[in-house]
């Protein structure tokens, strides 16, 4: 109790304190309190006695003094609170510089954000030189890319904050004149220069207003100029410093540059394009580098003909139309269909007439980069016309965020913005979206992206139970002569163009993977059917499988489709695909597509044999939702490949699984993965097994810790097995038998070979098999000839072993020196004397 009484006594002294401070800040004329309080004093103690009244004065006006003390206070409070209220219900904020925004700017770009944005823009920048080369020019190619230690500068002359209905806009200036570059470009020109030319991109200059939208509740940033920003390039060329010649000598060059920036800033973000900047709570440090996306256009609404943009021209009708029909045509309802554009890919849905048009048609669509553009063209079929009438369109722009989500964002009326996010694969999503440029009409689509694939070779996880779609691209890289055989079925087709008024059409399905070439039967259907399977060797390098389908034409053929499908990640399993064909308006064929590990024979094993247990792991990473994983291991020798069984639900699992592989010194690599019923596997570690060091016939058994992850340990054991059969054909191994025969099988592979060679046609591959065949030809004549010479010289050795056997005499002559009775003392050998000829 006394010590709360203190602690109040104390708070109550700090609280006099204040007011006492306050006062005497306030109060200027109460420093001459002392003195008075003196003079008062001296007047009560010796002229009269007034102490009655001056503690009730004392009082009164410490109380009106206080009083006041705590007005002030709350009109502090007061006009705090009513300054934070205005600042937030503003529209507009006042103009503010920003130079501390451009002094942090300058810190950090140098070691942090010039590398980034160099090595992000690198890519980008070579991609569309490629796009766009001009006439001067026939090949190019970045060799160097830096953005220099000069930062732009934001907001020179200030920014601000406004408002657009519910939107809020941040204004600033952009600033970007900088000659510290290091751009290098090597140039291959074309006539009249034939030449080789590096250009030198020495000075940029980019000025414009920039405007900032923050949405969804600030989980990203949407940026764009106001207009289009000037922009200017400076260029030289040779090799630099002062070899360089000047811009003067191919004026074109500087001009296409600035023609490129400028197309390239005005499509991706010049109002009302804009472009995104995600903030996610969490990153997973991924690179998307495609996806699968379900475009499902659901209606529109008020497509009427006077209002849309476009309006139907009567110029290209077939035959002449009186001024009836043409009013008779703008009364009746409008038929239009929606093209659906992403990248090369277009599909149509089907015609439908009215205003507010139920088209229900989903389209199955492949995006090759971690963002993409689905653009919606509004057509109307005019029956007197040989020609589709553009009417309107729109667009929706979609892109990755690093915690596995997947923002879209439109145009709204008024240049306002539609955003919508999927917070994980496999959600769907409803937009709205307003046709640009007109004043009604607005198009209902929903959304479904089905599946990330990322750089690494993993998959975003799907919680849609969906058809078993397999991705484009996948986990593992494919490695050169592998030995796996890549099984292609052409199973079906639907959808596909055709001229026939049945719906039929004689169609066929070309594939190309490397430089093989096959080709299905034709087929006469609307619906075809193929179940056509084709088998080939896994090229070095090669990922890609090329697809195209044609139609039989009375003069030829013609092209009805083509699609490329990356066959990363097959590992020894099967994907089953239905695959949309670009440059036409549908069609889709229905591939099995399986890998098939190398046989080996017992023929392999005559080097010897490397025996691996995987016996099991523990403590792995979690790569389910669930927190578990479904582990298996696939095992590299070299280049053959084996996989174990999966155990489902566990971090600790056990195979206890052997497999032997031929001793050839190759590395021996695990690769951990988790297993996927409907998307393809996701990696949770590697690691290689060291058995090179073991002794013939000795087993090592360890713990192996898995690397690319946090944590996880793999039990193994690894035995080098030299069996006595393998010891005898290692010593055997220099005879001349074994090297004929050695030379027989090689002839024998390189004739298979080239047979295959020529049923293919690969020109290019039958050089190489006939130099491989002229040299084995080549040795085999001098083994021949070493075998004729060893011949001879075998021969000439045994004639000259007969001629001494037969020179040589079976009776040794007698001796000169007296000879001894009985058997004799002597060394040499005992010899019956033969008698004496009469």
């Amino acid at each position: 109790m006394s010590r709360r009484i203190k602690r109040k006594g104390f708070i109550n002294t700090e609280a006099a304190r204040e007011f006492v401070n306050h006062l005497v800040a306030e109060r200027h004329s109460l420093v001459l309190l002392v003195p008075l309080v003196l003079a008062f004093w001296a007047i009560e103690r010796w002229v009269f006695a007034f102490s009655n009244w001056v503690p009730l004065v004392v009082a009164v006006w410490a109380s009106l003094q206080y009083g006041s003390y705590q007005r002030a206070i709350l009109a502090e409070d007061l006009t705090k609170k009513w300054k934070q209220n205005i600042f937030n219900a503003s529209t507009i904020t006042p103009l503010e510089h920003c130079q501390w925004l451009n002094k942090l700017l300058s810190e950090i770009w140098l070691n942090f954000m010039n590398k980034k944005l160099s090595l992000r823009f690198a890519s980008m920048v070579e991609k569309r030189l490629r796009q766009r080369r001009s006439r001067l020019i026939e090949n190019i190619q970045l060799l160097e890319f830096s953005l220099g230690s000069r930062p732009p500068l934001l907001g020179l002359h200030g920014t601000c904050w406004s408002k657009s209905g519910e939107q809020k806009i941040m204004r600033l200036d952009f600033t970007w004149d900088t000659t510290d570059l290091s751009i290098l470009l090597q140039a291959k020109l074309s006539k009249p220069f034939n030449r080789t030319a590096r250009i030198v991109v020495n000075s940029l200059c980019i000025k414009g207003d920039i405007l900032i939208r923050p949405i969804l509740e600030g989980r990203a940033l949407l940026y764009s100029f106001v207009s289009n920003p000037e922009v200017r390039i400076g260029v030289a060329f040779g090799g630099g410093g002062g070899q360089s010649l000047p811009a003067t000598e191919l004026p074109g060059v500087s001009s296409w540059l600035v023609k490129i920036l400028t197309e390239t800033l005005n499509k991706k973000m010049v109002e009302p394009r804009r472009g995104c900047f995600s903030l996610p709570a969490t990153e997973l440090h991924k690179t998307a580098v495609g996806g699968i996306i379900y475009v499902t256009v659901v209606s529109g609404s008020n497509l009427h003909r006077s209002v849309l943009r476009g309006s139907p021209s009567r110029s290209s009708d077939i035959g002449e139309s009186s001024s009836g029909n043409s009013s008779s045509s703008s009364s009746k309802p409008v038929q239009t269909f929606v093209e659906v554009e992403l990248e090369q890919l277009s599909r149509r849905t089907e015609m439908k007439s009215g205003p507010n048009p139920a088209y229900q048609s989903t389209f199955n669509m492949i995006l090759h980069d971690n963002t993409g553009t689905l653009k919606f063209n509004l057509y109307e079929n005019n029956p007197g016309s040989v020609r589709y009438d553009s009417l309107a369109s729109c667009e929706v722009k979609m892109k990755y965020v690093g915690d596995d989500s997947t923002m879209f964002w439109a145009v709204g009326s008024d240049n306002s913005v539609i955003a919508k996010h999927a917070e994980f694969c496999g959600q769907e999503i409803e937009m709205i979206v307003p046709f640009e440029g007109v004043s009604f009409g607005e198009l209902t689509v929903r959304l479904l992206l089905k599946e990330w694939h990322f750089s690494d070779g993993s998959h975003s996880l799907n919680s849609v139970n969906s058809s078993s779609l397999h991705s484009l691209d996948s986990s593992s890289t494919l490695l050169s002569k592998t030995g796996r055989k890549i099984i292609v079925t052409v199973l079906s087709g639907k959808n596909l163009v055709s001229k026939d008024k049945s719906g039929k059409c004689d169609a066929s399905v070309k594939l190309q993977y490397g430089k093989i070439i096959q080709k299905t039967k034709i087929v006469n259907a609307s619906e075809c059917v193929w179940n056509q399977k084709f088998e080939f060797e896994e090229l070095a390098g090669e990922e890609y499988l090329k697809v195209k389908c044609y139609r039989e034409e009375m003069l030829g053929t013609d092209n009805i489709g083509t699609a490329t499908l990356s066959l990363q990640g097959i590992n020894n399993s099967e994907m089953h695909i239905w695959v949309p064909l670009e440059e036409v308006n549908s069609g889709e064929i229905e591939l099995l597509i399986e890998a098939l590990a190398p046989e080996y024979s017992e023929a392999d094993s005559s080097k010897g044999l490397i025996e691996l247990v995987l016996v099991e792991a523990r403590d792995l990473v979690a790569a389910d939702l669930r927190g578990t994983s479904d582990p298996y291991v696939r095992v590299q020798y070299g280049e053959k490949k084996q996989r174990t069984k999966v155990i489902f639900k566990t971090l600790q699992p056990k195979w206890n699984q052997t497999m032997e592989f031929p001793d050839d010194g190759s590395s021996l690599e695990l690769h951990v993965k988790d297993h996927n019923t409907l998307l393809p596997t996701s990696s949770i570690g590697n690691c290689v097994v060291e058995y090179q060091g073991l002794k013939p016939n000795e087993t090592a058994d360890k713990w192996i810790p898995l690397q690319g992850v946090t944590h996880g340990e793999i039990h193994v054991r690894v035995t080098r097995k030299v069996m006595e059969v393998t010891r005898r054909a290692s010593a055997d191994s220099g005879s001349p038998f074994n090297k004929a025969l050695l030379l027989s099988n090689q002839m024998k592979q390189v004739m298979i070979k080239f047979q295959n060679l020529i049923d293919d046609g690969d020109l290019e591959g039958l050089a190489e098999a006939l130099e491989e065949l002229e040299s084995l030809e080549d040795e085999q004549e001098e083994y021949l000839i070493q075998l004729q010479t060893e011949q001879m010289l075998l021969i000439n050795k045994i004639k000259d072993l007969g001629k001494e056997i037969l020179n040589s005499s079976p009776v040794q002559a007698p001796s000169h020196s007296p000879s001894r009775s009985g058997s004799g003392s002597g060394t040499g050998p005992y010899i019956r004397r033969l008698p004496a000829p009469m």
